[in-house]
């Protein structure tokens, strides 16, 4: 891999943080525990707080409510809360509640001596479900998150309603070629000055272990896994979405919808219960501008009837 795409590969992942933090004329902004702001409407917590949960003391806020499921929204590598989620928040909390955390080592909840792991984080969304007497939700999660999404229902089936996941993968190979070759590429020193090493630092953190900091999220990443027979007994509905320039593999994506029941003509054998999206001129970074499009997709998969006949003229 030449040093040109592996730099550009770096700014894409480093970007993700920008990306999702507010422009000079938006309003996309949070702070820890006064809620997030969208369009000049601010959006209050309705609880905030630590939770105790397999050692950690892991950071969650509430918003929101209703009489539908509450969702879970589960952020990517390096993110947290208002990084990934000031936008999507308000779009969701009008009539349902909305659980959001920040997963080991990121944000808030501060790193603990155990290696990380899709399996492990999961296992942490699960105890915070039961530690807000929750006994079942939605859940959506966000590329590393999709993976934390994938094996919560694969864990803990009787907690996952709905799954959602947006440009995430249940297999290593679920990336393109050179997007799984370029992980091993990255280093620390790629990081200083980014976004990344900002917030970081303005969490309290200490600067010293940024270093180790990223060593550690993309660890997860390094090592093979392929959760395709598990996943694919999945018995909660499925909507997974990806960009038409994702780093996704589109076989990835449509591997899974087949096995859900898609692949079919549904006037003739009737619609799926899982869902399927490819959303056009969307890269992995931007598919957390696609709110306008997302947001739609995923209240109407969350609150449709899955049993429903298809439509007929």
């Amino acid at each position: 891999m030449n040093r040109q795409m592996i730099t550009g590969i770096t700014l894409a992942i480093v970007l993700v943080a920008a990306a999702c933090q507010p422009g000079p004329r938006e309003e996309h902004n949070a702070s820890a525990a006064t809620g997030v702001k969208v369009d000049s409407q601010a959006v209050k917590p309705a609880d905030t707080g630590y939770a105790d949960i397999n050692g950690l003391k892991m950071y969650y806020e509430v918003y929101g409510q209703g009489t539908s499921k509450p969702i879970v929204l589960l952020h990517g590598s390096f993110m947290n809360i208002p990084l990934n989620w000031s936008h999507v928040i308000p779009q969701l909390a009008g009539d349902r509640q909305v659980i959001v955390a920040e997963m080991q080592g990121h944000g808030r909840t501060k790193d603990i001596a155990r290696e990380f792991s899709y399996e492990g984080m999961a296992d942490d969304v699960s105890g915070l479900l039961k530690h807000l007497k929750v006994d079942s939700a939605d859940v959506l999660g966000y590329s590393m998150g999709g993976g934390v999404a994938f094996q919560m229902a694969v864990r803990h089936p009787e907690q996952v309603r709905r799954l959602v996941v947006l440009s995430g993968t249940y297999a290593h190979n679920g990336w393109w070629p050179d997007v799984e070759a370029s992980f091993a590429t990255f280093t620390p020193e790629m990081f200083q000055g980014s976004p990344i090493q900002k917030q970081y630092d303005s969490l309290g953190n200490d600067p010293a272990r940024f270093p180790e900091y990223i060593k550690k999220v993309m660890s997860i990443d390094l090592k093979p896994y392929d959760w395709s027979k598990d996943v694919k007994k999945i018995q909660a509905p499925i909507f997974m979405a990806i960009g038409d320039a994702d780093g996704v593999r589109y076989e990835h994506a449509l591997e899974l919808f087949r096995a859900k029941g898609g692949g079919k003509m549904g006037d003739m054998h009737g619609l799926p219960k899982s869902r399927l999206a490819i959303i056009p001129g969307t890269t992995h970074i931007g598919m957390m501008y696609r709110t306008d499009w997302l947001i739609p997709m995923v209240t109407d998969f969350l609150d449709a009837d899955l049993d429903a006949p298809p439509p007929t003229f």
